[in-house]
């Protein structure tokens, strides 16, 4: 327990920011104060602050966990990722069949899409000649692009949508 000028002295603070700061504290419960004559005592409540200290510790431990579950998510689709690709393009790069399952498919066409330059405009005929390099079906690949969001078309003419646009495999179970 200390007054205002003992706090000002020891913290060399003028003794105005001092209660400046103590009706901070003492508007969050933290602090204490015990008039006697013309001084006031200032004390923590030690009470309160192991509540904030604890409601602190799981606030940060909730936040370090999110954290960890991002990384590890992040982690796990790398490695599906990077499995699918495996699985379903030979050594040559080109694409084996197209997968069924929609989150592989995803994965496939997003991998795909990649290759191609976002804003150019390609004519029917060059994204056909682009897609028969990975696999024969252009005309099933193609329209998936489509459906997914990874190309837009107007007249037979093509464009690759910004990535903001396609469709998420990440999110889907």
């Amino acid at each position: 327990e200390m007054t205002g000028q003992e706090l000002a002295e020891k913290l060399f603070l003028s003794t105005a920011t001092i209660t400046h700061h103590a009706a901070k504290l003492r508007a969050v419960s933290l602090l204490h104060e015990r008039r006697e004559k013309n001084a006031i005592y200032f004390s923590l409540d030690r009470y309160f602050l192991k509540q904030y200290a604890g409601a602190m510790d799981n606030l940060l431990q909730e936040q370090h966990n999110k954290i960890e579950e991002t990384s590890t998510m992040d982690e796990k689709n790398e490695r599906l990722k990077q499995s699918v690709l495996r699985n379903f393009f030979s050594g040559d790069g080109k694409l084996k069949h197209i997968p069924a399952q929609l989150k592989k498919k995803r994965i496939v066409l997003e991998s795909l899409a990649e290759r191609l330059v976002e804003g150019r405009s390609y004519s029917e005929q060059e994204i056909n000649g682009f897609i028969k390099q990975f696999h024969d079906d252009f005309a099933t690949i193609r329209r998936e692009f489509i459906m997914h969001a990874y190309l837009y078309r107007d007249n037979e003419v093509y464009e690759r949508n910004p990535r903001s646009m396609w469709e998420k495999w990440e999110t889907l179970s």
